[in-house]
């Protein structure tokens, strides 16, 4: 069983991003997967998260995520929003972030303690791609980069999520993520 937490801002595709993940897993992968929003009276630019819990088998969980096997981060401000996103991690717990640049990825490999830290400006992407700083498909790119979720699903449940045109854009912008991800 594979939990993911993802963190960002509203308006970001936070909620999004986890449906679509689901459905890659659930439709292309023939595994099982469950998203666990966290909706509430957020607005723009507030703080939001959601869950993904993945697994082989049918999982009979549905609850928030309280120990990730993955954080990902879709926006690098959110710890200054007082977010914490190492609340619950392992030692073998993966970071997959929305950076900037490498100082920013560097600055969030020596604040937490995660494994593994893959990086990619997922923002800068999506604005190539879609026209708009709208991160959740670039970011799933860079998620499959940890190898959970093939890039080939995740860009069929994006065609699928957004339909052939804005889903063909989101597509391009997840397989270029993936292609820029870096790990550290």
């Amino acid at each position: 069983m594979k939990r993911l937490k993802f963190y960002g801002l509203g308006g970001q595709g936070v909620v999004t991003a986890g449906k679509v993940l689901s459905s890659a897993v659930s439709l292309h992968e023939d595994k099982y997967a469950i998203t666990v929003p966290a909706y509430g009276h957020e607005r723009r630019g507030a703080p939001v998260f959601t869950d993904v819990v993945m697994d082989d088998k049918p999982v009979l969980v549905n609850c928030f995520v309280y120990t990730p096997d993955i954080v990902v981060v879709m926006d690098e401000t959110i710890i200054q929003k007082h977010v914490d996103v190492s609340k619950g991690i392992t030692d073998e717990t993966i970071l997959v972030l929305n950076a900037s640049s490498e100082v920013v990825a560097r600055k969030y490999q020596e604040a937490f303690p995660f494994r593994t830290v893959y990086y990619v400006n997922a923002t800068q992407v999506a604005l190539d791609n879609i026209g708009k700083g709208i991160p959740n498909g670039s970011t799933l790119g860079a998620l499959a980069k940890t190898g959970v979720v093939s890039i080939e699903s995740v860009e069929k449940a994006l065609i699928e999520f957004f339909g052939e045109k804005a889903g063909a854009k989101n597509a391009k912008a997840a397989r270029d993520s993936y292609n820029q991800t870096r790990q550290m």
